[in-house]
């Protein structure tokens, strides 16, 4: 009997799980075919500006600020005219603008007028978008899915972005080398249809905010700021994830150019190289839960950090034979530690915030964090016309690191869990 009553009750705790909830199923489906989508072209479209169009450093620099100019430009206004939308419309809007985008890069190029100027304006165009699906998409969660359900929600999301960072990555390299750079970039421009499709699936009715007729935008805008950096431990959250995004987008903006041009690798092996951080990425979702209980959220965001970052600091390393495989193992290193400080610190976020802020809270965290890339990706073309190649990657992997002193010299290092409750107030900065 006992025996039987132990196995009901782990019936019902796995009955419990986000696998059985449909419409979370969807939203998972529609993330896993955008984000696959998302990574191919990742690094699809820096192989064909580098080695088809015959990219300089600089123009690969715009081509990373292009990508997330639209945080700086876009990110609060968005926030506010996510708040008064209902989230689920606008992300599938945003997803059929993206697939329009990207698949007219290999139309052009079939048609013989592809340009870099084509390739800019369309990466900056589906930043756009982007901004907008992103905000949404992370205002969507709690209330899909319950706070209560945040960490499990997130470290399976995670683990999908993990998984398309492995594969998407692995498949465009070889696609590159058997199909071409702008026919690979195909495959982004479906996995947005399929997003939207499963999207559309969703059957959760969603409240629509409430208008009062008298809101404007600039107190709106002010109200999320506020909120954000009224809260010491997300104040320093922020500040970590800015400079670390500072310096990667810079890292981003050489990469593929000292992976094809100094270190002599092919786009498949290239390709292999990038898709390796997601290893670590997939772990560190699998497990996630269970190590933020272990040793706390607090410690989690800022001790993680501080242990398997440097692992970026073996990228500039790279090269052919064993210096490949050394550089992998830097990359799934910083790839764990990233998404187990992702899981801890945005399930954090998404429970203190109250519903009417939640778009407010993503894009003023948005802005701030993703804004700096844009910036990171002009240092990293000039860092790479100055210094070099290699010379801007250390520079980048080396700035990158020390963001995480931001949560480590932070009232979150005496810390062991973070408050996860609501709040409605702003608390004193």
């Amino acid at each position: 009997m006992t025996v039987s009553n132990h196995s009901k009750t782990l019936f019902r705790v796995s009955r419990d799980s986000l696998f059985f909830h449909a419409d979370f199923r969807r939203l998972w489906a529609g993330d896993t075919a955008s984000q696959l989508g998302m990574f191919v072209g990742i690094t699809a479209v820096p192989l064909l500006a580098a080695v088809t169009l015959a990219a300089t450093p600089f123009e690969m620099g715009l081509l990373t600020m292009a990508e997330t100019l639209g945080f700086l430009l876009l990110g609060l206004p968005a926030g506010v005219w996510v708040d008064r939308l209902a989230r689920r419309p606008v992300m599938l809007t945003a997803d059929v603008v993206r697939a329009v985008l990207m698949l007219s890069i290999p139309v052009a190029w079939w048609a013989g007028v592809l340009t870099m100027g084509q390739l800019l304006v369309v990466v900056l165009l589906t930043g756009f978008a982007t901004v907008f699906f992103d905000v949404a998409y992370q205002a969507y969660l709690p209330a899909l899915v319950g706070r209560e359900r945040l960490l499990e929600g997130n470290a399976k999301l995670q683990a999908v972005q993990s998984t398309a960072q492995i594969a998407g990555p692995s498949a465009a390299g070889v696609l590159v080398q058997v199909i071409g750079a702008a026919s690979t970039v195909f495959a982004t421009g479906l996995g947005y249809l399929t997003s939207a499709l499963c999207l559309w699936r969703i059957r959760t009715v969603e409240t629509v905010p409430e208008r009062t007729g008298h809101e404007r935008l600039l107190p709106q805008i002010i109200e999320g700021l506020r909120f954000v950096f009224a809260d010491k431990p997300l104040r320093a959250i922020v500040a970590c994830t800015a400079t670390a995004n500072l310096f990667g987008a810079a890292a981003q903006a050489v990469q593929v150019l000292f992976l094809t041009r100094t270190a002599g690798l092919p786009p498949a092996a290239v390709g292999v190289l990038l898709a390796v951080g997601g290893i670590g990425g997939i772990l560190a979702a699998l497990c996630s839960g269970a190590i933020i209980r272990r040793i706390g959220q607090a410690r989690s965001i800022w001790l993680v950090p501080l242990l398997v970052w440097p692992g970026n600091l073996l990228v500039p390393l790279a090269g052919p034979g064993w210096r490949l495989a050394l550089a992998g193992f830097g990359l799934a290193a910083a790839g764990f530690g990233v998404i187990l400080y992702n899981v801890a610190q945005v399930s954090y976020r998404q429970a203190i915030t109250p519903d009417r802020l939640l778009g407010r809270m993503n894009a003023s965290v948005r802005f701030v964090v993703w804004g700096a890339m844009p910036l990171g990706g002009l240092l990293g073309g000039a860092l790479g016309e100055t210094v070099g190649l290699t010379g801007a990657l250390w520079i980048a992997v080396i700035g990158e690191l020390c963001g995480a002193l931001w949560v480590v010299c932070s009232p979150l290092r005496r810390m062991r869990d973070l408050p996860v409750t609501e709040k409605d107030t702003l608390a004193p900065a």
